[in-house]
């Protein structure tokens, strides 16, 4: 009996473990939470209509975007930066 009892709590266990593998989803919500709490290297360039680089931004920055997609609000070295209606893209550099 004990032995029946055993393999069904190994066996129990074993599918809650296997259940706990990261889908994609997990990982980008984790990697959401490190961006909000500390950041994450990145470069944000912003682009004019004609699709030239104004400016360029580098460092270890969260990104805030408004719910109508016109507005960027991110810090970089101490210093605030609004951005509104441009083309901005952000990447992360993976600690560059």
């Amino acid at each position: 009996m004990k032995k029946a009892i055993t393999a069904a709590l190994a066996a129990i266990l074993l599918l809650i473990l296997a259940g706990c593998e990261q889908t994609e989803e997990m990982k980008r919500e984790q990697k959401d939470l490190q961006s909000s709490v500390d950041g994450l290297n990145r470069v944000a360039e912003v682009y004019d209509a004609s699709g030239n680089v104004i400016k360029t931004y580098k460092g270890k920055f969260d990104v805030e975007v408004n719910e109508y997609g016109n507005k960027v609000k991110f810090d970089v070295d101490g210093h605030r930066v609004l951005i509104y209606n441009a083309t901005v893209v952000i990447e992360e550099t993976g600690g560059e």
